[in-house]
């Protein structure tokens, strides 16, 4: 006699409607997966936690009265078995290691793939904690990476896609990692190019290799 499988029960908590409403549609046409309820700001959410156990909560970053990490408090405090996973739109390193620090079994862009999301949430809801990949470790010759920056007039973000081109990543990979159009990964490589005075890519590669980026 074949079991039915235990569905993936999810409580939402965000406060642009807008989101919400594209984000349940989405998950409703998943078999495994139901929505137990949403909430549109930490204190309903909370309020929903004593009558509904989920086990994962899609949890905004930014919400009116509690903010995110606030409510991810209070949730890993009273039902720590629960999982959560912080949903945000900044790419910001800190952002996700206070996440992590707060208890946090996941971070999710708000403009990530629905591919990606469902992976997440499953892994997530299985145990597996899922945290953007940090970006590479500035290890150049310069003492500070500020200094390398000012006397080549680099931004920060074309130092990243340097030390991603040492890593041999394409340019979508790179747009994919940064979350960033194609077109703009593109412009910081020209850019990159006519800065650094480099006539091709390899080039770029001696170029890498010399300051040890």
């Amino acid at each position: 006699m074949e079991t039915t499988a235990e569905k993936l029960s999810v409580i939402i908590a965000d406060d642009h409607t807008l989101f919400i409403n594209g984000l349940s549609m989405l998950l409703q046409t998943e078999p495994d997966i139901e929505i137990l309820n949403i909430a549109a700001n930490g204190k309903e959410l909370l309020g929903l936690l004593h009558t509904h156990t989920p086990k994962l909560i899609l949890l905004d970053i930014n919400m009116p009265g509690m903010n995110g990490f606030d409510v991810l408090k209070r949730v890993k405090d009273y039902h720590p078995k629960i999982k959560v996973i912080m949903l945000s739109t900044y790419n910001e390193e800190h952002l996700i290691e206070k996440a992590r620090a707060g208890g946090a079994d996941g971070y999710l862009f708000k403009n990530a793939e629905k591919s990606e999301l469902l992976r997440v949430m499953r892994l997530v809801s299985e145990g597996t904690p899922c945290f953007p990949a940090k970006l590479p470790v500035v290890n150049s010759n310069f003492d500070e990476p500020d200094v390398f920056l000012k006397q080549f007039q680099l931004t920060k973000r074309e130092l990243e896609l340097l030390q991603f081109i040492k890593q041999d990543f394409t340019n979508q990979q790179m747009a994919n990692h940064l979350h960033l159009s194609i077109y703009t990964v593109e412009t910081h490589r020209k850019n990159i190019m006519q800065k650094l005075n480099l006539k091709n890519p390899v080039e770029l590669t001696k170029f890498i290799l010399q300051y040890n980026l």
